[in-house]
């Protein structure tokens, strides 16, 4: 019994070796296709020919969906395989050599750790390069198609373009001068109310005291009184210069 459990431990082990190294291979040559893929997209990026075939890219992309998948089910069987060298562990009649087993399990488990991390950061960055250059190609054909457009059809869109700045600069000026009358508008509001208030509070105060409602009016009074008095001075000296004058 004990042998017939040996032998399907290092059956077990034998598997996961083997899928081991076609993962090695596999995402050695998925990286390298990563990597040409950016390379041959760079070497392109100067030159904007529509005559340039797109054969090379479409194959690129073709291989990269086929090896992802080929790559993901080596990931699944060696996944299988780990699990079943996990329930061996377990197993009752292997409970002496647990120690060493349960080693030989947590290295091939880091094992298929890095190979999982390592598929999909290149997957990742195959992804991020593919629908940046696909961006950057977008972009370009745009431009392209505007640069090639006619010299009148160029001249009407930089028209409009400025006359919608126009539009754009007046709506803005607009906007700062309503602002402005607003804040000029609350401001005098505030400041009525304010003078309101304080004449409200000298009525109080007058109504409330005689005295100083007679006080005030007086002064009033002597105010007009010398007004009257500095208004005659002036006329009077001013005539005096006027008759000096003609003399």
């Amino acid at each position: 019994m004990a042998g017939g459990n040996s032998n399907y431990w290092e059956d077990l082990r034998k598997q996961a070796r083997q899928l081991e190294n076609e993962l090695d291979l596999k995402l050695v040559s998925f990286s390298k296709l990563c990597t040409s893929y950016s390379s041959s997209r760079d070497g392109r990026r100067g030159d904007s020919s529509d005559t340039q075939p797109l054969l090379c890219n479409s194959t690129q992309d073709r291989m990269f969906d086929t090896m992802s998948v080929e790559i993901e089910q080596l990931l699944a069987k060696l996944t299988g395989v780990n699990d079943k060298m996990a329930e061996y562990t377990s197993t009752p009649g292997v409970t002496s050599l647990n120690a060493a087993l349960m080693h030989t399990l947590q290295r091939h488990r880091d094992i298929l750790q890095d190979y999982t991390h390592e598929f999909h950061k290149t997957k990742s960055n195959f992804m991020a390069i593919r629908e940046r250059e696909d961006l950057l190609g977008s972009v370009r054909k745009d431009i392209e198609t505007y640069k090639s457009g006619s010299g009148v059809n160029n001249r009407r869109t930089e028209l409009f373009l400025k006359e919608h700045e126009h539009l754009r600069n007046s709506d803005r000026l607009i906007d700062d001068t309503i602002s402005i009358a607003m804040a000029t508008k609350e401001n005098m509001t505030s400041q009525r109310g304010m003078l309101k208030s304080i004449q409200s509070r000298v009525n109080t105060l007058a109504n409330r005291f005689p005295a100083i409602n007679n006080l005030i009016q007086r002064i009033n009074l002597r105010k007009r009184r010398d007004s009257l008095i500095l208004g005659g001075v002036i006329g009077l000296c001013t005539i005096i210069l006027l008759l000096y004058a003609f003399h």
